[in-house]
């Protein structure tokens, strides 16, 4: 196809999608020719920013972990390594019993592995409190096979450190429920325990000392917004990137594949030598159904949440104190429809120099099973961030700015088996050596772990292609 140059087409133009088009042309340059294919008007996925009240603040992700180098890599590589800013020295918070509480130090994922600051934070119960020590002298819980989140921890501290500290994590990191969500897929060093140890506390208190002190921050982003990385990574990836192109059909050919794309009355054929499907677990499914039917019934039951991001832009002189932290989350126990707010200006330096007189605030809102909350027209979910800025903060007065921006189906779930359902689904991809998956639905929803799988599918495809070296 075109003379001697192979053809990768890549469906999907979110940061996996990117990413594994960068990684093809930094190994086989002008050897091959690489197509992505995005349906939406725009690349990036979840990854935006746009302005509000001058300010470039992003409308999703909006950080990647510092402490997994994938994604600092690539904005290193892609020339963005001036960019790349560090959050400030703040902690966050829960939104609790009527009040703002410290999150404890010394907690996995909100596991505690110090009492004394578990029962400072005035997070739990006194009840609560007393529970969790009970671990160290129950009897071992230990798990042969893959459980809830909740079913183990509860099992070993309680359901108040479930409901309190671990629920509001993972509702911001999933926007899914800890009784539903995969021990193993979501809180990997708790399940190496789960199936060796008898206390958790124990446990937790070796994972905090095992943590390098001088470790740096956990968390990083870029100045105009994490936003702001798609696009440099397209352009360095020297693709041919189409936006507004929706793959409706994906066939296996004697020399490749065949892509259908375009409305039904007048199709667009595509032929490639190579596919790496970058699409979420629905999109994917459909387009393997055919000719990879068990990857696409297994990619099919991957339950995705839906959720939305309201961000206000405050005048400094609307706050009676400024906000000290990151922000906080909200436990679902507490029944409020929001889930967390991050204080942008507070949070990322970068920001308030950008707009010293503004206070920009984040909302979150939205939990797999509250898709009703999201059916609320963009006016009131300003308005019910803008009450929940009032109670907790004491913000007067109107904002600057706001804007709404909703995510449908935008987080995929990592449900008890999620592990054994990617393995499956790995295992019926891989008799198509000429076929790679990628993205958020596989080995974590963060901008590194997408990297990485795209590093490992655009891998398979080379070395397919023989083009693994200059």
């Amino acid at each position: 196809m075109d003379g001697n140059r192979r053809h990768v087409v890549i469906v999907g133009g979110g940061i996996s999608g990117l990413a594994a088009a960068w990684f093809l042309r930094q190994s086989a340059g002008e050897r091959l020719r690489v197509t992505v294919l995005e349906g939406a008007s725009r690349i990036g996925g979840k990854l935006i920013a746009s302005e509000i009240a001058g300010v470039s603040v992003d409308e999703g992700a909006e950080a990647m972990l510092a402490r997994r180098p994938e994604g600092k890599d690539l904005a290193t590589q892609v020339g963005l390594a001036d960019d790349l800013v560090a959050p400030g020295p703040t902690g966050g918070a829960v939104y609790t019993r009527g009040a703002l509480r410290p999150m404890p130090k010394g907690q996995v994922m909100g596991v505690p592995a110090d009492l004394a600051e578990l029962a400072r934070s005035g997070i739990v119960s006194p009840g609560g409190l007393l529970r969790v020590p009970l671990d160290q002298v129950l009897p071992a819980t230990l798990v042969r096979t893959d459980v809830s989140v909740a079913a183990y921890i509860r099992a070993r501290m309680g359901a108040e450190v479930v409901e309190r500290l671990v629920e509001p994590l993972l509702g911001g990191v999933y926007a899914g429920r800890s009784d539903m969500l995969s021990l193993e897929a979501t809180m990997p060093r708790i399940a190496a325990v789960a199936r060796s140890e008898r206390s958790l506390l124990s446990a937790a208190r070796e994972i905090v000392a095992d943590t390098p002190k001088n470790a740096g921050p956990v968390f990083t982003t870029l100045r105009g917004g994490l936003g702001t990385l798609p696009e440099a990574v397209a352009k360095a990836s020297g693709a041919d990137v189409r936006t507004g192109v929706t793959v409706r059909e994906l066939h296996r050919t004697p020399e490749g594949w065949r892509l259908v794309t375009g409305p039904v009355p007048r199709p667009e054929v595509i032929d490639a030598d190579a596919v790496i499907v970058a699409a979420p677990g629905p999109a994917a499914a459909r387009l393997l159904a055919d000719e990879v039917p068990k990857a696409a019934a297994e990619l099919a039951r991957i339950d995705y949440a839906s959720m939305a991001i309201i961000t206000l832009a405050f005048p400094r002189t609307a706050f009676p104190e400024i906000p000290t932290g990151s922000g906080y989350l909200v436990p679902p126990v507490d029944g409020r429809p929001i889930k967390g707010s991050t204080f942008t200006s507070i949070k990322w330096p970068h920001v308030a120099r950008s707009a010293p007189d503004l206070i920009v605030l984040r909302y979150s809102i939205g939990r797999i099973g509250e898709e009703h909350l999201l059916h609320r027209e963009d006016g009131e979910l300003v308005s019910l961030a803008m009450a929940e800025a009032s109670e907790v903060l004491g913000v007067r007065g109107l904002p600057r700015d706001s804007r709404v921006s909703r995510w449908g189906g935008g987080l995929p779930q990592y449900n008890v088996g999620h592990l054994d359902r990617v393995a499956r689904v790995r295992a019926a991809v891989a008799v198509e050596p000429s076929l790679a998956v990628c993205g958020a639905a596989y080995d974590g929803l963060g901008v590194p772990a997408c990297v990485s799988t795209a590093r490992t599918a655009a891998a398979r495809i080379l070395d397919h292609l023989s083009l693994g070296g200059e």
